[in-house]
């Protein structure tokens, strides 16, 4: 028979492995924290009833958030209005001093005859109009089944995909949401709003195309991005509809056109 184990001859020593160690005549760290922890919870909730007085903070900080925004959107309603005050102003002056200097004036004629390739005046024609929309909602808020939030709301890929198709298709002029397409135009969204020329738009967004209806139909049946969206209009409820129009007025576009960078093209 084997010899029995220090262990077997003695559980106690087992036990000692077994079991944390503490040093005689101390008492274990969570006395002490534990009446800190409740001290200190006792202290938030009293600050948070003092400082809710009765309502919802997260109710109270969504309504201060729409007010910082529409108080954001009129800040920059007035500032695009000084601005395009100040464009004007830039306009007259150049005109006067264009009378006695023909060098100045030579420059506006030049400047004068590429204004409507540039987008900076208004254009009318043969037109397609596109518009994009988010699925309706459902009365009970629930989603269509097997979809996910971003399924049912119109995306940054979304509409671009329709921009793109459409210069593809020779589009001689458009505009988004009446906001007139130029060079510099950028089509950014932030959740289901679009952000263009420094306006904020919801949908649905209606984009406007002047130029050959025949091959501008076409180019967006070909798309791949507008074949998806098509798609997922389908199946989740999206609203996509194309309308010709005989004629159609597309605005000048009245923002700045200063670039504030640019690459060569390789």
């Amino acid at each position: 028979m084997a010899d029995s184990s220090p262990a077997d001859r003695n559980p106690g020593l087992l036990a000692q492995f077994l079991l944390p160690r503490r040093r005689p005549g101390r008492k274990p760290g969570w006395s002490a924290i534990v009446p800190l922890v409740v001290v200190a919870a006792g202290f938030l909730f009293a600050t948070t009833a003092s400082t809710a007085r009765g309502t919802q903070l997260r109710e109270d900080r969504r309504v201060q958030l729409s007010d910082a925004i529409r108080q954001r959107q009129a800040d920059v309603a007035r500032s695009e209005k000084r601005a395009a005050a100040l464009r004007a102003e830039v306009e007259d002056d150049t005109s006067r001093q264009g009378r006695n200097d023909a060098r100045v004036r030579d420059q506006q004629k030049r400047a004068d005859g590429s204004k409507a390739t540039a987008g900076l005046t208004a254009v009318h024609g043969p037109a397609l109009t596109v518009t994009l929309n988010d699925a309706p909602r459902q009365p009970d808020r629930q989603l269509p089944t097997g979809a996910t939030a971003d399924d049912v709301v119109v995306h940054q890929q979304d509409v671009q995909a329709v921009v793109n198709a459409l210069w593809a298709g020779g589009a001689e002029a458009m505009s988004i949401m009446d906001v007139r397409v130029i060079s510099t135009s950028a089509v950014r969204c932030v959740g289901n709003t679009l952000l263009l020329s420094g306006q904020v738009f919801s949908p649905p967004f209606v984009i406007v195309a002047i130029g050959d209806r025949g091959r501008m139909n076409a180019a967006l049946d070909t798309a791949p991005g507008v074949r998806a969206f098509r798609a997922a209009a389908k199946d989740w409820g999206l609203g996509y509809e194309v309308k010709e129009d005989d004629d159609v007025r597309v605005p000048a576009y009245h923002g700045s056109s200063s670039l504030s960078d640019a690459r060569v093209p390789r």
